[in-house]
């Protein structure tokens, strides 16, 4: 798979020192408004060892140099990767989830800028992910929740693709396929291959999800309250959702020798 040419800034002071930590990677494209903020609800979480690890893609609004301002106010707890151009949601989160096992990570955690995934719900993540795998923060268990904002075809659309459509073509159990809000132990993202995950749009959070069933990972999806982006413009379009909605085909021809079945444990 090729990611494309990045680079990585590190200020001085930000060698690890010990473990256990929790890194946050999240990708970013035009979130030079919802980063600063979003960095700010994270640390005041009051979380030891919390480290968060920004991926660029060249965002024209100047996340990047937003970032880099963020790395110098929060030295060895905020790290910036910076990448020529837009090069798709899936091989960011490769890189970081790359980066962050390197640095030595016990868990991490995926997650959006724009507040639609509340920096609230990561200490209840880190509490279930001693006895899972993978925690899930889901639209679609019971106490999950939608943005009221959200149309009714909107909302449709988004349980039939989890509820129905990913369910039949792949036969996966998890009830938010497509949650883009995850926290993986360290060991679960070694076992995955992560070099084997070839989606690099939305249809990613697909194929992460059906890769963890096959091999038998232990899933566990927690209720949330998923909120409608607070600032900019979001980037899903029909386009997207096409693609997205056809990739399962691709996923399950090149995925589906992966593993025993579905032997994790589940709640």
């Amino acid at each position: 798979m090729i990611l494309g040419f990045c680079k990585i800034s590190i200020r001085d002071g930000d060698k690890i020192g010990f473990m256990p930590k929790p890194i946050i990677v999240i990708p970013t494209y035009n979130e030079a408004d919802n980063l600063p903020v979003m960095t700010e609800a994270l640390f005041a979480l009051g979380l030891d060892g919390l480290e968060i690890l920004i991926v660029d893609d060249g965002s024209p609004d100047g996340t990047g140099q937003v970032a880099d301002r963020l790395q110098d106010q929060y030295p060895g707890r905020f790290h910036v990767m910076h990448r020529a151009g837009k090069l798709g949601l899936g091989t960011a989160y490769i890189q970081g989830f790359t980066w962050a096992l390197e640095q030595g990570a016990d868990c991490v955690i995926q997650m959006d800028a724009d507040f639609s995934h509340a920096p609230g719900d990561v200490p209840r993540m880190l509490e279930s992910i001693g006895e899972y795998d993978v925690v899930v923060g889901s639209r679609y268990v019971k106490g999950g929740k939608t943005d009221e904002r959200w149309g009714w075809g909107r909302w449709f659309l988004s349980w039939w693709a989890n509820s129905v459509w990913v369910r039949l073509a792949l036969g996966a159990h998890t009830k938010d396929s497509t949650a883009g809000f995850k926290c993986w132990r360290a060991s679960a993202l070694r076992r995955m291959e992560l070099s084997s995950i070839r989606s690099n749009g939305y249809i990613f959070q697909v194929e992460m999800c059906y890769v963890a069933e096959k091999i038998g990972l232990r899933i566990r999806e927690i209720p949330i309250y998923f909120e409608d982006r607070r600032v900019g413009q979001s980037k899903m379009n029909m386009r997207v959702k096409m693609e997205a909605a056809l990739g399962v085909f691709e996923i399950r021809r090149r995925q589906g020798s992966r593993g025993k079945g579905n032997e994790g444990a589940r709640k």
